[in-house]
């Protein structure tokens, strides 16, 4: 699912993103209560929404080394 005009004041930058000219991945939580995530640079193309769920399973699973 994807979301668009979420606010731009409530994204988050990964503490594993470095000084790269703005360039990463951040997330937010939704009203909703989703995760939103989506690309710094590409705003216009939207956020990609999952439950909060399974983006704790997916982070937890890449810290893991899991995937």
């Amino acid at each position: 699912m994807m979301r668009h005009n979420l606010p731009e004041d409530a994204w988050q930058k990964s503490s594993f993103s470095g000084d790269n000219g703005g360039t990463c991945v951040e997330k937010q939580t939704t009203a909703d209560g989703f995760t939103a995530v989506g690309d710094s640079t590409r705003r216009n193309l939207g956020a990609h929404l999952f439950p909060q769920y399974q983006w704790r399973t997916f982070v937890t699973a890449v810290g893991e080394g899991a995937i």
